[in-house]
């Protein structure tokens, strides 16, 4: 068993339902802030953080995501000598062995799409990263992550406050101690009521994990919605080895949420030297 994070689960088999009919034919990890699909975001900062293998688990319909990171012979070859647009093309290209996909399916859900990845990963801890959930930050969120990892080991979580009225939306955390940006998870629920919600502190989707999740998660126990939730066996896991919970200083962009995707677009494009200009001029114009 390694000392350091290595490995990160990619879970895009999703359908995108909240994005259709733009996902109809078109994985939503491909659809573009900006200038760049969000796959890329997602990849980019695990490569900051130190990841050396990325594991997609995907689905039907979702080879576009895997072509992106492939070689383009035609497309680099016409664009040689415009150097803007080849280190553009230079960051899509994956290394040899640093991708790999395995399919999930069954829309069991998100706990059943990190079991898929089982064998891969191994006997050893790994991140777990959602694309559509857009973290904005330098360092990037996942390299905050294990920073702190490496020194606390166990399993962590990036947390986030949300409001009351949407706690019905993720797994909140029964919070223990607390020291600045980081606080001990005493326990786990996945979407409760606001009225019964023991904080409004919520698992956004950045994870590193202990390999000994996937063996509860492979017990096949359906939670909320009928799926075999993460959150569920995150729980399980509580008291049984370091658990915490971390605040990153970052902006996250919920992706998969058409006011998301639009805010991101445009938040992303006003950071921008090249278009940001153009940007805010039009929206001072409204």
């Amino acid at each position: 068993m390694t000392n350091r994070v290595r490995k990160a689960i990619f879970p895009v088999a999703g359908l995108g339902t909240r994005l259709l009919p733009a996902t109809k034919s078109m994985p939503k990890e491909m659809l573009t802030i900006v200038d760049r699909p969000l796959i890329q975001y997602a990849v980019d900062e695990a490569r900051e953080a130190g990841i050396e293998q990325m594991i997609f688990v995907t689905g039907r319909g979702k080879s576009a995501i895997v072509d992106h990171f492939d070689v383009a012979f035609e497309l680099e070859s016409t664009m040689r000598g415009k150097a803007r647009s080849l280190e553009a093309l230079d960051r899509s290209r994956a290394g040899f062995g640093e991708i790999v996909t395995v399919r999930q399916q069954q829309p069991l859900g998100l706990g059943h799409a990190v079991w898929c990845a089982r064998h891969i990963v191994g006997n050893e801890p790994f991140a777990v990263i959602l694309p559509d959930d857009l973290m904005v930050g330098s360092p990037g969120a996942l390299k905050q992550m294990v920073d702190a990892w490496e020194t606390l080991g166990g399993n962590l979580i990036a947390g986030e406050e949300v409001p009351a009225d949407k706690t019905a939306s993720y797994g909140i955390v029964t919070p223990g101690k607390q020291d600045g940006a980081l606080t001990a998870v005493a326990a786990l629920v996945e979407k409760p009521a606001p009225e019964v919600a023991p904080s409004r502190l919520a698992v956004i989707g950045r994870y590193i994990l202990q390999p000994e999740v996937l063996a509860v998660l492979g017990k096949s126990e359906a939670g909320a919605g009928g799926e075999i939730q993460l959150t569920d066996a995150l729980a399980a896991m509580i008291g049984k080895q370091p658990f915490n919970a971390l605040k990153v200083d970052a902006v996250r962009h919920d992706c998969g949420d058409r006011a998301g995707f639009v805010i991101a677009n445009i938040a992303l494009a006003l950071d921008r030297p090249d278009v940001g200009g153009t940007v805010r001029d039009f929206i001072a114009g409204l």
